[in-house]
């Protein structure tokens, strides 16, 4: 999952991206609310966490302009004005939910957790090609009845993939929803997650399911979906 961060308070930013990174999200951040407003609207993000407070544009008025590009992006904005007067304004603009500060970053992650869930009722659906089985609530993987351990990033690529089955996916795009924009496209970190990946998910099991586009990209090819 994609998110953008807007915060201008640097440690607080890079405290919280680091976090979520842990935890297997992608975290693109912008310092103020102009630049927050233009990686919104051109970039492809599964949830938007702004700080209320921001230069050059505050989050409300963020939240009102992505609103009125029709971007239905779920919106948390972080406030340390937690009043109602501030809340009602919020809500009136399109967001979806508040965090006051401080906040303990297991807070974050609650409210994060349900925005996606609410954003998409299809998260927690097991993802399935062929044999190949994906259980997004347990963050388990079997192929042919066999488990498979992967790592964080093979299995958000892997998820992924899935999500998308059957579509060719340019190294651009994976890198934009599996890492953030801090990677450069021409870097070959796909290609070796790709090869880490088929070594454990088609190395030893048939048929194989992921297909090189040459001179486009990667494809998940689920067999077995229907014409």
């Amino acid at each position: 999952m994609r998110i953008l961060l807007v915060e201008d308070d640097a440690d607080l930013a890079q405290f919280i991206r680091k976090g979520l990174k842990e935890e297997n999200y992608a975290v693109d951040v912008a310092a103020d609310g102009e630049e927050g407003l233009a990686m919104a609207l051109s970039n492809p993000y599964d949830l938007l966490i702004l700080d209320i407070m921001l230069p050059k544009l505050d989050g409300i008025t963020l939240c009102r302009r992505v609103r009125a590009k029709g971007n239905m992006t779920p919106v948390l904005l972080l406030t340390a004005r937690n009043t109602v007067e501030t809340k009602v304004s919020g809500f009136d603009t399109g967001a979806d939910q508040f965090l006051p500060k401080p906040f303990a970053f297991v807070e974050l992650l609650a409210q994060i957790r349900a925005l996606l869930r609410r954003g998409s009722q299809q998260q927690l659906v097991q993802l399935q090609a062929a044999d190949l089985t994906l259980d997004p609530a347990t963050r388990r993987v079997w192929r042919a009845g066999q488990e498979i351990s992967l790592t964080n990033k093979e299995y958000a690529l892997l998820e992924f993939l899935l999500r998308n089955k059957n579509r060719v996916l340019t190294r651009t795009v994976i890198i934009e929803h599996v890492w953030d924009i801090s990677y450069d496209p021409m870097t070959n970190i796909v290609d070796a997650h790709i090869r880490a990946l088929r070594a454990k998910i088609d190395r030893d099991f048939s048929p194989p399911l992921i297909a090189t586009v040459r001179g486009a990209g990667y494809m998940l090819e689920d067999p077995e979906a229907p014409a």
